[in-house]
């Protein structure tokens, strides 16, 4: 039974939603119909509302087997991460669209051809959005940064560091992906991967059906592959089945737990935020640093950058993070630069270096607008303070 406040909540945006869907179905009809002079409105309402709730009927189905069920239940995932996109932008293109058609039509011009002139401009507009966002979610870049650390690493000078975060294996990106990954990391040769969580894109069964397991078996680097856990495998719930995938491919997936590497320096993982709402929970940075050789370098993989002040005030010197995406397509952008002190980058905050990547992969549409795919390479220098 749910309770009042909640049942609220779920009617307030089930109602929001509508209308908003609504009215892009609404854009959508007056300019086809004027094209094509349409009469059965609908079927077109009912296509209208198919799509707006794809993505729930894909995410609830893609587990079922047979009778075709699980294919098609990919396919609706498919059309309603797209989905995601074509609201956004339909949203901030339509009212200058309608605005627009206004101010035409008191200039005289006729509905006809305001409508076919507005409308296709959008229509273009949007696909160009959508080709450009592909292309950026889909052509990874290498963001490199450079970062000294005044500690000694048992004689180890220098250390490359492979960053993948955010991978969101599933549905959308699969092996495909995987490959361009692989062909990065096998130019940058670094020396140890790590994965800051949100490896898969919360169920589990894609990764299994499609056997993602053989190219990921494929991230080799001389001093291991680690990765953490992010809310996506909270939210997928397979924790469990995942570590163990992970560890029959050669992948340690930290959970609030350290481990020290080459007797040079330690890599600890955090659990993700979301484990503060489970019977367990998640340890403070502090609690996972106490009892640490703190001469030694100290590096952090938390999914969410949540805890800045966190890292630094327990000694850890580097930081590692993704979840923001960098809002994934603009102006989402705006959005997460406000809820993290940083959203996407690198920051030095006492003896802290901070990174976050903006993913690998993407959520929902494999769509970027002001972001990129991204693998980031971090080029650590050890220095020592003289005695």
């Amino acid at each position: 039974m749910l309770k009042p406040k909640l049942a609220g909540m779920i009617a307030s945006f089930l109602i929001a939603y509508g209308l908003l869907v609504w009215y892009i179905g609404w854009n959508g009809w007056v300019y086809l119909n004027t094209l094509f002079e349409l009469e059965n409105r609908g079927v077109y309402a009912a296509v209208i509302v198919l799509i707006a709730i794809s993505y729930l009927i894909g995410r609830a189905g893609q587990s079922v087997s047979g009778f075709g069920i699980g294919l098609a239940a990919r396919v609706f995932k498919l059309i309603g991460s797209y989905w995601f996109a074509v609201l956004e932008y339909a949203l901030l293109l339509l009212p200058v669209a309608n605005i627009a058609a206004l101010i035409l039509k008191t200039l005289g011009v006729t509905s006809r051809q305001y409508v076919i002139v507005v409308g296709t401009i959008v229509i273009l507009m949007l696909g160009a959005l959508l080709i450009r966002g592909s292309w950026n979610a889909w052509t990874p870049a290498v963001q490199t940064y450079r970062v000294t650390v005044n500690k000694d690493a048992g004689g180890r000078k220098k250390l490359r560091i492979a960053v993948a975060s955010d991978i969101h294996l599933g549905t959308i990106v699969g092996n495909r992906h995987l490959k361009r990954l692989l062909k990065e990391l096998d130019r940058m040769k670094p020396d140890l991967i790590l994965l800051p969580g949100d490896v898969i894109d919360d169920d589990i069964e894609p990764y299994i059906r499609n056997n993602m397991s053989e190219y990921m078996r494929k991230l080799k680097a001389p001093l291991g592959v680690y990765a953490v856990l992010g809310n996506h495998e909270y939210i997928g719930g397979h924790i469990p089945r995942y570590v163990e995938e992970m560890k029959a491919i050669g992948i340690r997936v930290l959970m609030d737990e350290s481990v020290l590497v080459d007797d040079s320096f330690y890599i600890i993982g955090r659990k993700d935020l979301s484990a503060g709402r489970t019977p367990e929970g998640r340890l403070s940075t502090a609690e996972l640093a106490a009892g640490l050789d703190e001469s030694r370098p100290l590096i952090l993989m938390d999914h969410q950058p949540s805890d800045l002040d966190e890292y630094a005030e327990a000694g850890i010197d580097i930081s590692l993070s993704g979840h923001t995406h960098r809002g994934q397509f603009a102006p989402n952008h705006w959005i997460t630069r406000r809820l993290f002190e940083l959203d996407h980058g690198y920051l030095h905050k006492g003896s802290l270096h901070a990174i976050v990547s903006s993913g690998f992969g993407t959520w929902g549409p494999p769509v970027r607008i002001a972001s990129r795919s991204e693998i980031v390479q971090v080029e650590v220098t050890f220095e020592p303070p003289a005695p």
